[in-house]
């Protein structure tokens, strides 16, 4: 990733420029990429949109882009170049242009199966959805790039956006929760942002003036457009189902509730000890049939079966046999599962990572625990003790050798047996020795060694 371009506060004077003459054209400046990441634009103070004073130089990068496009033989360069020229063409005013690339380089990122690629697409596309004012889109956008997994600058730099997005709609209490979100995020250690968010809150706070703060601030799910499942609620000594206003809209018939997972959930009749499945209406689409169930998850459940936990889809149909004595919910086409030792399977029930862990401990640096793999499909496994990481095709990146390991973004945090933490590289190289006291010295070290931090969006 590379650097987002800063602005100033509304009364710092405008960047010098050196004369025509004496500027070399901007084509000539060296990589492309690295200077659109270099460049700096302010942040119009009413709009909240970047101001361009050298139109001339944003062509320039955008022939630059095009040229190297031109020699791009993979997904993971014809993303970046696509979307990066989407940015240029975007700031150009050249809107359809700029969605054309966006969509495109979306696809080729998500062929390469990368989180933080698809998640920098998905925000490139975004803002200029939000320049077109297809809102609605853009904010789905937004929200569906903002993973935890991903690193906190990116992450701000997308609450930043998808504020200004909800300003430019007048959901400026939106627009305020977003902002409070990138600042608790980086605020403290970014001084181009803190100066960014000071522009566009002095914006909310004009607009707020002339015409009130807008609608409450949406949820996730209604950004996404997710209706929201009836929740379990017991009625007396039974349970059913209510909606978001807390009326039951599922009678209360079952001795035990699971929540509603794509559309489906496991319930219990108090005259059986064997779980159904039900669908939103309460209809019931698999009879009394299992001693235990979780619930569904990538279009799959794991069930208990006399051979054991087995996955079965929504039909009933078994996709993988019964044959494992412990199992993790699908993520992304992958299960943890136990047999002789900790594994994973394939949503065919083939081995892909082999059963010979004593354990999965998956850890990101902001503490969350993952239940098996990452959305990156990453797992950190452990045998006696010690700690390493495997994909989702059973390729060990680093051995279990470590008494404490946590995935990072970008690395892998490592501890040695005295408390000390390090840092991998994402080949498993060393990339920080293990000499500092805790994980937040690691992180700040990790910050200052990329090169490619902060996203131009």
């Amino acid at each position: 990733m590379s650097a987002p371009p800063a602005s100033a506060p509304p009364s710092a004077a405008p960047p010098v420029s050196a004369p025509p003459a004496a500027r070399r054209p901007l084509a000539e400046q060296g990589d492309p990429e690295q200077v659109l990441a270099a460049y700096r634009w302010r942040l119009d103070p009413v709009t909240l949109r970047e101001e361009l004073t050298e139109p001339d130089d944003m062509r320039a990068i955008r022939r630059r882009l095009t040229e190297k496009l031109g020699s791009a033989i993979d997904n993971r360069a014809r993303a970046r170049l696509l979307s990066l020229r989407a940015v240029t063409s975007r700031i150009l005013g050249e809107l359809d242009d700029a969605l054309a690339d966006g969509r495109l380089a979306l696809t080729y990122a998500e062929a390469t199966g990368e989180l933080r690629r698809t998640a920098l697409a998905q925000a490139r596309l975004a803002h200029v959805l939000r320049w077109r004012g297809d809102f609605a889109e853009a904010d789905q956008l937004f929200a569906k790039a903002n993973s935890v997994e991903l690193p906190d600058r990116l992450r701000a730099a997308l609450h930043e956006h998808a504020g200004r997005s909800c300003h430019d709609q007048g959901r400026l209490m939106e627009a305020c929760h977003h902002f409070e979100q990138a600042l608790d995020l980086r605020g403290a250690g970014d001084a181009e942002l803190l100066d960014r968010i000071r522009v566009a809150l002095d914006a909310v706070a004009t607009r707020a003036a002339a015409d009130g703060f807008g609608p409450y601030p949406r949820g996730r799910d209604e950004v996404l457009d997710r209706d929201r499942p009836p929740m379990p609620g017991r009625d007396g000594p039974l349970w059913g189902y209510t909606d978001p206003e807390g009326d039951l809209v599922i009678p209360a018939r079952y001795a035990e509730a699971q929540p509603f997972h794509d559309g489906l959930a496991w319930v219990r009749r108090p005259d059986t000890d064997r779980w159904s499945l039900i669908n939103l209406l309460g209809t019931t689409v698999i009879p009394p049939t299992y001693r235990a169930a979780r619930p569904f998850s990538d279009g799959l459940a794991w069930v208990v079966t006399d051979g054991g936990w087995t996955a079965i889809d929504a039909t009933g149909e078994v996709q993988v046999r019964p044959n494992f004595a412990e199992v993790r919910p699908f993520r992304r086409g992958v299960a943890a599962v136990r047999r002789e030792g900790w594994g994973a399977v394939d949503r065919t029930g083939r081995i892909v990572v082999p059963t010979r862990y004593h354990g999965f401990a998956t850890e990101l640096a902001d503490g969350q625990q993952i239940d098996g793999f990452t959305d990156e499909g990453l797992a950190v496994v452990d045998v006696g003790g010690r700690r390493g990481v495997v994909d989702r095709n059973g390729t060990p990146l680093v051995p279990p050798a470590h008494p404490m390991l946590v995935i990072h973004p970008v690395a892998f945090l490592v501890g040695d047996a005295t408390g000390r933490w390090g840092a991998l590289d994402r080949r498993g190289e060393p990339l920080i020795d293990p000499v500092h006291r805790d994980r937040a010295a690691v992180l700040a070290e990790i910050d200052r060694l990329l090169t490619d931090a902060n996203p131009v969006l």
